[in-house]
């Protein structure tokens, strides 16, 4: 999808998720409108970004929050899989049926959910080690100049680094390299908050229709409920 983000709209969708759809969604833009971006909110696959280099240079690309946020909690999920196949070679079931404890937030956590979560944090676990490394990543965003974001990155990234937490270190490394894209989201009014709730109202559309036999239905009904376009007569 491509969207407008002030005016929180759907500007034009297509198919595929691949390099040559993502250009066609720059292509249907005007030059005088592909001129005019400042700044395009987008995730971190390589694909979509190549593809703003090469369609709209002189923007800013910047990723929020959303994404880096799953592939933290994918890491986190991964440390206590491998911790919880570790400790049932030993007879230790304490990992057991606790997945939703470590991805889900503490604030909406029941009385009981958490008393067994502030137990299972006591215990030096790795997964503990690694839900604190995603947590404290939150922090990052708090920030509104780049200067000092950039130098918690670096302690965070320091004391990541030092965990010896594969999946984590991976995130780590990735968010490295993208830190640059990272900084410009903190800048007001570029987020990815106006793509989710357009995905959420997209997915809606769909499961009203129990499906569309063709994309190119699909595609009309996203811009006719999402793309508030003009409908009046000349």
């Amino acid at each position: 999808m491509l969207t407008d983000l002030e005016p929180s709209r759907v500007v034009e969708g297509v198919e595929e998720r691949t390099a040559e759809a993502a250009k066609q969604l720059w292509q249907s833009l005007t030059p005088a409108q592909k001129e005019a971006v400042e700044a395009v909110a987008v995730d971190m696959w390589a694909p979509f970004i190549h593809t703003i280099e090469q369609e709209v240079p002189e923007a800013d690309i910047a990723h929020d929050k959303v994404p880096v946020s799953k592939y933290l909690g994918e890491a986190v999920d991964k440390v206590r899989r491998q911790e919880h196949k570790e400790l049932m070679a030993q007879g230790d079931e304490t990992l057991k049926g606790t997945r939703q404890l470590w991805l889900y937030n503490p604030q909406h956590f029941s009385p009981e959910q958490r008393s067994a979560f502030a137990a299972l944090k006591d215990l030096h676990l790795k997964v503990a080690r690694a839900w604190a490394a995603k947590e404290l990543f939150r922090k990052f965003w708090e920030y509104q100049a780049a200067g000092w974001a950039r130098r918690f990155f670096k302690n965070w990234f320091g004391w990541v680094s030092r965990s010896r937490l594969k999946p984590v270190v991976e995130v780590a490394q990735m968010i490295k390299r993208h830190l640059e894209n990272l900084l410009t989201s903190l800048k007001p009014h570029i987020t990815n908050a106006v793509i989710e709730g357009l995905n959420s109202k997209i997915q809606s559309i769909k499961a009203a229709a129990r499906g569309f036999r063709s994309f190119r239905n699909y595609r009309i009904r996203i811009l006719f409920l999402c793309g508030k376009l003009n409908l009046y007569p000349l």
